[in-house]
């Protein structure tokens, strides 16, 4: 649909997690863009209308000012009471609290996402929420919570690098190495080996597990595409060469 092809909402949802200034600046583009074009819609039908206001205040959360950001919240809040179980809305609602640090409000939005029946159409939210809900119950090392979350995503679609990661970082915290590089390894293919941090953990995984040249190989390919990558060949490459060694 054109609406979510002019921002990522994914994409948003990932600012609350990175600190990198590269990936703000580009979600930022994407969201100016999406706003001049958003003023150029004439929804015909009412649902088209909710929609475009969802995307309309996903922008205005994009930006994290705070005023912007309750502005965009009691929107969602008032679609929510008006639209019955409305996914969208209530997967804004939730984001709108983690960007202000209300933990707690944002949790019980998801909940009840997550207490729903999934369907097509809400696909990507529900997704997107569960994930949400899963990173809340990792910060809380209520693994066993999160793990049958990341399981329902992983039902719904097989392709779901993040949970996968998310998966391969429980069970690294509960030391299990071998595990943990197998989820690792799914969310380096599904995300085309391309993501530098993924790289990492995999490697580092192998390394634990004590598969000292799968771990140089990785070293290599994330090495190959960021020469630069900190820590990555003081922590896992020097030190899987010399556990070869005989």
């Amino acid at each position: 649909m054109l609406l979510e092809n002019l921002i990522d909402i994914g994409d948003l949802l990932l600012i609350l997690y990175s600190n990198s200034t590269e990936k703000q600046e580009s979600v930022q583009l994407a969201v100016r863009t999406a706003e001049k074009l958003l003023k150029e819609l004439k929804p015909q039908t009412i649902q088209g209308h909710v929609q475009l206001r969802i995307m309309e205040n996903y922008c205005l959360m994009a930006t994290k000012q705070k005023s912007n950001v309750e502005q965009a919240l009691n929107t969602f809040t008032e679609i929510a009471t008006s639209e019955k179980d409305h996914i969208p809305a209530l997967l804004g609602m939730a984001t709108a609290y983690m960007i202000l640090k209300q933990t707690p409000r944002a949790r019980n939005q998801l909940k009840r996402i997550a207490k729903m029946n999934w369907n097509p159409i809400d696909a990507e939210d529900f997704e997107r929420s569960w994930l949400l809900l899963a990173d809340i119950y990792i910060q809380s090392a209520k693994y066993d919570m999160a793990e049958e979350l990341l399981k329902r995503c992983l039902r719904h679609n097989r392709s779901c690098c993040k949970a996968y990661e998310y998966m391969g970082y429980i069970m690294e915290k509960e030391q299990a190495y071998t595990d943990a590089a197998l989820n690792y390894e799914m969310a380096w293919k599904q995300g085309n080996q391309t993501n530098p941090a993924v790289g990492y953990k995999l490697a580092f995984n192998y390394l634990k597990a004590k598969r000292f040249v799968d771990a140089i190989d990785i070293c290599h390919q994330v090495l190959e595409a960021h020469p630069s990558y900190p820590k990555i060949r003081k922590d896992i490459l020097d030190k899987a060469r010399t556990s070869l060694r005989p």
